[in-house]
């Protein structure tokens, strides 16, 4: 990695705390993906980590038509970069489902599809596409052990998907699996831990075959099983972070090439103690779900370590006789960069050391028009 690649020469410009973009960072990544697979038909990234139009541009110019999403805005944010295929990973309900079916009747150039787990749900569904005079593609919620949403793989599942099948306006398609409880630094222990989970799928799949329908198409995995589920035959997977990478998946996932593309920027703004920096990035401008230690890793400054933080201050460590002053930059990979994204309107693009523009996360907002 090229030592201070993340330096802003014009940083004077900008103002902190914000999210900056380092878009040659990101093609080098969404590169990284597509090598990582034996065929481009078989992903489908999530948005949900960048929420711009300008990175599922460049998703497209990859070859890339297929996409998957957990909010109405989201959605149509893709539809309206004219992606052609957005899985709606998420059971709409009241509503949420009168969103979608506007959605589908505004973007009729995209197809959508959306999960179902229960059957009281895809009755509403069912209605609801009646009712507006549409057909629905669904794909069956798995619940693989990450005990969110979704029905357990087995006899009930196989039910459910059956009742799909004769409803009127929806049509069962597939199969959803998020294996996001499997996040082990060891690749070969993460890899027996999804096998493990993935082969109810597999079963389910074949006895749905079985009995006359058209095999399913399983959607599964994010970015910590993606290298497992990308050796699989047809399997669709579904990474998100790869596009602009970070410090928790850096950390965690070792044996994946992508690069960090996103940071964020700050200034130490006062000195509360002699070996404390206050710096402008608090609640609302990092991803604070972690703990203390494990929100933003400076890269021009490792060895500080936080104390304290508030709505807008971080209060770090830096030890006797430092060398920081008031308005020193500096440089910080967030721990988690989705929910970091969504604390930003927009980012501010970096290319060839100087800041070149900005992407607007629109998706970042509950609604775009609908």
């Amino acid at each position: 990695m090229t030592p201070n690649w993340y330096n802003i020469q014009d940083i004077d410009k900008l103002d902190t705390p914000a999210l900056v973009v380092y878009p040659d960072r990101v093609k080098a990544n969404i590169a990284t993906l597509t090598g990582m697979i034996d065929d481009i038909a078989r992903l489908r990234p999530h948005v949900k980590t960048y929420k711009n139009a300008e990175v599922t541009a460049l998703l497209l110019a990859a070859g890339i038509t297929k996409f998957k999403c957990a909010t109405i805005a989201e959605a149509e944010l893709l539809a309206m970069s004219k992606a052609p295929d957005v899985l709606l990973a998420y059971q709409p309900e009241g509503p949420k489902l009168h969103r979608f079916i506007r959605l589908i009747h505004a973007y009729p150039q995209t197809h959508f599809s959306c999960l179902v787990d229960n059957s009281a749900s895809a009755t509403e569904i069912s209605d609801a596409a009646v009712r507006f005079k549409t057909n629905i593609d669904v794909y069956l919620d798995l619940n693989v052990g990450m005990n969110r949403t979704g029905i357990v793989p087995g006899f009930e599942a196989l039910q459910l998907y059956m009742d799909c099948g004769v409803l009127p306006g929806i049509n069962p398609v597939g199969l959803h699996a998020y294996d996001g409880h499997i996040h082990d630094v060891d690749l070969q222990k993460r890899a027996e831990r999804c096998d493990f989970a993935f082969s109810p799928v597999l079963k389910l799949q074949q006895t749905i075959k079985s009995k006359g329908y058209p095999e399913p198409v399983i959607v599964a995995g994010g970015s910590p099983t993606f290298p497992i589920h990308a050796k699989r035959e047809y399997i669709e997977c579904s990474p998100g972070t790869f596009v602009y990478w970070d410090k928790g998946y850096q950390l965690g996932m070792p044996e994946q090439d992508f690069l960090p593309a996103a940071l964020v920027i700050t200034r130490v703004i006062s000195l509360p103690g002699p070996t404390k920096l206050c710096l402008d990035v608090g609640h609302k401008s990092i991803s604070a779900e972690n703990e203390l230690s494990k929100r933003i890793y400076f890269l021009n400054a490792p060895e500080l370590y936080p104390v304290s933080q508030s709505e807008e201050h971080l209060v770090v460590e830096a030890g006797d006789d430092h060398q920081y002053h008031i308005g020193d930059v500096l440089y910080g990979i967030p721990h988690h960069v989705c929910p970091t994204v969504a604390l930003y309107e927009r980012v501010y693009t970096i290319e060839n050391e100087n800041i070149s523009g900005e992407w607007l996360n629109k998706a970042r907002d509950r609604k775009i028009t609908i």
